[in-house]
């Protein structure tokens, strides 16, 4: 929706962006002349990916995604925010789009169309050579965060530029990047744990936990008097715009690390006490005004922090593994009616049996799979037990009186997940039992898929000398050296994703089961794997229901 402004209010508004940061008040007062304020609803779609170039957009108030289709599906590169620009391609040429943006908030932003730009190369060509290096400059940035978002492993930096700003830790000086949010501490750790090449950024419902439980603690601080209401607010507005799916790429550190997720932890402060600062119009490093440790993990632990950001994050993966799984089971019910009139022959120990129907076969398939979304659910509720206000034994040192309920109430509130502190915070900072229950839950859903999927390649074999009493649909060429053979490729796939989150519950057990005294240690490993289990059976459900359709 495009509206009028007077060219006095579009100008201060434009001053304020930091895509046009250095502009002359001359050339805001042109450009003022030729934008257009439009409005963009939440979800609203703002161009697609391979659409041609027709505006370029500068971001006043909101939040836009700007997505990448990656194996069928968007993933999120960046989330701009006001004073940033998207489309800026415009300037450049006019190859189509490469990414996709969509509002992810209700979005204002100043509008520049390609007419309008050929309109400024006429009338104001000093004007679009400075937009012209801006854009480049953005851009090249941009390219770089892309490049580390979509492979990124092994590298340390999501930006491109050569500028440090220098920081101090109790190990001494280092130089960080000036781009980057992290600080010190991160840096550390991006060169002591490059393990497995995929960082935090990787799983969203991480970072966006972590940023749940720093903006909880910063209110229930200030609440008691401990946080100068000021600092709390920058704090919590900087925790909200992680939440919101921004600054992701500066969340680097090795999903396994040592230290049992202090790295993490530190990550997650670094990030939001250099946000803040730039909030309050602050340089980053300036950490006299906004501390990661003195104000951001105020009456905190890695040890509290940790667990707890980690059990959210489960909580949201497994309610989608059950709506995956919900899903995938009603599509095989589908099955079993439209297969209910076909009669084959029952089968025990691949002998022949007694006759059935294949409908009562698929029918059996779905019911199955619905028993294990029962479980999830059950294994649910156990993770809502928290240790917030534990600190870094359980016994709430550093934590002032009322903390640990203040800062339920909060994240219960921020999260709209149930939550409940353990009766014994000691108990539950050293104890990891509900991850042990919880792979114990997804190896079942494996080991249960996985035969429903060996099942369908053997009801599927042949076509000529095989049982072929079903038909997978052909998905790709199956052989380099046979002509027109295909595999059931799809079932195959999802037999190899049961095989990993059964190797997961493994790592998990041993993890768990090597915890010293008063805490785990190995709660890094444990997150990543459960995480990466519900993430991968999430994916499998999806591509088995969508992909294969029997016959």
């Amino acid at each position: 929706m495009a509206q009028s402004a007077p060219v006095s209010s579009v100008r201060d508004q434009l001053r304020q962006a930091q895509f046009l940061e250095g502009l002359t008040e001359s050339a805001l007062h042109q450009l003022s002349r030729l934008v257009t304020a439009r409005t963009f609803e939440c979800d609203e779609i703002l161009f697609n990916e391979g659409a041609s170039r027709s505006f370029l957009a500068i971001l006043s108030t909101g939040a836009v995604a700007i997505e990448k289709t990656v194996q069928g599906r968007p993933v999120r590169l960046v989330t701009l925010g006001a004073g940033e620009a998207l489309g800026e391609g415009l300037l450049l040429d006019d190859s189509p789009h490469g990414t996709s943006a969509r509002a992810v908030q209700r979005t204002e932003a100043f509008v520049l169309t390609a007419e309008q730009v050929h309109e400024m190369i006429k009338e104001y060509p000093p004007l679009y050579a400075a937009l012209v290096g801006r854009a480049a400059r953005t851009i090249s940035r941009r390219l770089a965060a892309t490049d580390a978002t979509l492979v990124g492993h092994g590298r340390t930096l999501g930006f491109a530029g050569s500028r440090t700003r220098r920081e101090h830790d109790l190990l001494g000086d280092r130089d960080v990047p000036d781009d980057a949010l992290y600080g010190v501490q991160t840096l550390r750790a991006l060169e002591n744990f490059p393990i497995t090449g995929i960082p935090l950024r990787e799983f969203p419902s991480l970072v966006e936990a972590l940023a749940a439980v720093k903006e909880a603690a910063a209110l229930a601080n200030a609440e008691l008097g401990l946080l100068d209401k000021g600092i709390a607010d920058v704090i919590v507005r900087a925790a909200q715009e992680i939440r919101a799916g921004r600054h992701h790429e500066h969340f680097l550190v090795d999903m396994i690390q040592g230290g049992a997720g202090t790295s993490t932890n530190m990550n997650v402060n670094e990030v939001i006490a250099n946000r803040a600062l730039e909030l309050m119009g602050k340089p980053r490093g300036d950490y006299a005004a906004v501390h990661p440790n003195n104000h951001v993990n105020l009456s905190q632990s890695t040890n509290d922090v940790y667990p707890t950001a980690v059990k959210l994050a489960l909580h949201r993966s497994i309610d989608e593994l059950r709506a995956a799984e919900t899903a995938l089971a009603n599509a095989f019910l589908a099955k079993g009616k439209e297969f209910a009139a076909l009669i084959k022959m029952g089968r025990t120990q691949l002998q022949d049996a007694v006759p059935m129907t294949l409908g009562q076969e698929f029918r059996a398939f779905g019911h199955t799979i619905l028993e294990d979304v029962e479980r999830l659910a059950e294994v649910q509720k156990l993770i809502s037990e928290i240790n917030m206000g534990a600190t870094a034994i359980g016994t709430g040192i550093n934590a002032p009186r009322g903390y640990s309920e203040a800062v339920r109430v909060h994240l219960e509130r921020i999260t709209r997940q149930h939550l409940i502190t353990a009766p014994d915070l000691v108990e539950a900072t050293m104890d990891t039992g509900v991850f042990v229950q919880l792979s114990g839950v997804l190896k079942r859903c494996a080991v249960k898929l996985s035969k429903i999927c060996d099942d369908l390649r053997l009801l599927s074999s042949g076509p000529r000398a095989g049982l072929g009493e079903i038909n997978l649909p052909a998905m790709q060429p199956g052989s380099s050296i046979m002509p027109g053979k295909v595999n059931p490729v799809i079932p195959e796939v999802m037999n190899q994703v049961c095989f990993d989150v059964i190797a997961a519950d493994v790592a998990v057990t041993l993890a768990a089961s090597a915890g010293q005294l008063q805490l785990n240690v190995f709660e890094p490993l444990i997150a990543f794997r459960l995480l990466s289990a519900l993430n991968e059976m999430r994916n499998g459900c999806v591509v088995l229901r969508e992909r294969p359709s029997a016959t």
